[in-house]
């Protein structure tokens, strides 16, 4: 009878949780099992696997065949390849020292790569927080700015009211002397214009004037005739 390292499912819908566990092959998905070696949470990021590495290596080294999920659950721990040293070691290939070194090296890389894993996660959702929190700060702003444009449209009627009741009162108020002086003024101001059409009057005499001056040029053969007569009686 087969043995398999699988995934029991536990937890409520849309948030299950999973078991790592030892079962026969026949046995039911939720079923009886040997062994519990730990548990799956896939809910998180990353996900979080708490696995009793002993006891999960213990059984892949007796023949357990682990389901798909379950072998890069050991992949990503470090226990097949904690079981490809070993099957070295029992070859002879290498020593059991060298392969606790690789090993040791191996998983310090790996804890580093989570550990970055971890921290870019955390400042990438810090980034979207804090891009979040700017936008609703925008958003209020401009929230805040309308309601005050709204109130001061609101007012404005309320101010021009005002104006003109102030504006009437002050009308009502003035005297009548004020309202005759300044008619004058507005019927005075074309009589001062008056002047600037005898312009022409002043030039017409000068214009019949120029004939008058040439009269005495015709006059002068009548002079002569005189003259003329008196000749002849003598």
């Amino acid at each position: 009878m087969a043995v398999k390292i699988r995934l029991s499912r536990r937890g409520r819908k849309k948030l299950a949780m999973f078991d790592v566990v030892v079962a026969n092959s026949t046995s039911p998905r939720d079923g009886k099992f040997i062994e519990k070696l730990g548990t799956y949470n896939p809910n998180t990021n990353p996900a979080t696997i708490v696995l009793n590495d002993e006891k999960a290596f213990d059984w892949v080294m007796k023949g357990a065949q682990p389901s798909d999920t379950v072998r890069a659950m050991l992949s990503y721990r470090g226990i097949l390849l904690k079981k490809h040293l070993q099957i070295g070691v029992n070859k002879g290939a290498i020593t059991q020292e060298q392969a606790d070194a690789k090993f040791e090296e191996w998983k310090n890389q790996q804890d580093a790569k989570v550990t970055g894993k971890v921290e870019s996660l955390a400042k990438k959702k810090e980034d979207e927080r804090k891009s979040r929190l700017a936008a609703e700060t925008k958003v209020s702003q401009a929230r805040a700015e309308a309601i005050r444009k709204k109130a001061e449209v609101a007012a404005a009627p309320e101010a021009s009211e005002e104006a003109a009741v102030e504006e009437a009162a002050v009308a009502e108020e003035a005297p009548a002397a004020e309202v005759t002086e300044t008619a004058p003024v507005v019927e005075e101001t074309p009589a001062a214009e008056a002047p600037v059409e005898e312009a022409p009057v002043a030039e017409v005499p000068a214009a019949e004037e120029a004939p008058k001056a040439e009269a005495p040029a015709e006059e002068a053969p009548k002079a002569d005739a005189p003259e003329a007569d008196e000749k002849k009686e003598e």
